[in-house]
């Protein structure tokens, strides 16, 4: 998965990984680390969404049609829980995947597998 996070500067200095990918599931890690906290230790909402938002990305990007590009034009998210610890996982559905539009569903837990966010993405389709 190593040149898909080769493509993706932001997710790679995030240190995201990209467990698996396939157009019905896209799978993705993000380790704790102390330089992607807020206060108290607890892990930057901003990273969590920044996580998700990646593998909704790439989850979009392999339902698009030839010679397609995309873009998020929306994006949903709810957060349950902090993370100060471990790691948070991440695993991408399309909901929808149209001619005009893909809308992804991002499921983040904790190592313990706890539920932490769930955002919900609108891509756009670009046709060229």
């Amino acid at each position: 998965m190593d040149p898909i996070i080769e493509s993706m500067p932001f997710a790679r200095e995030l240190g995201i990984e990209v467990v698996s990918a396939a157009r019905e599931e896209v799978r993705g890690r993000l380790a704790y680390a102390e330089r992607l906290c807020t206060a108290a230790g607890v892990m930057h909402g901003g990273a969590l969404m920044a996580l998700a938002d990646s593998v909704g990305a790439l989850c979009a990007v392999l339902n698009l049609p030839e010679g397609a590009s995309t873009s998020t034009i929306e994006s949903k998210t709810n957060f349950f829980r902090a993370v100060r610890e471990g790691h948070v996982e991440a695993v991408a559905h399309p909901l929808h995947v149209g001619r005009t539009t893909i809308v992804v569903q991002t499921d983040l837990a904790d190592a313990s597998g706890r539920r932490v966010a769930q955002v919900t993405q609108t891509q756009a389709v670009l046709h060229s």
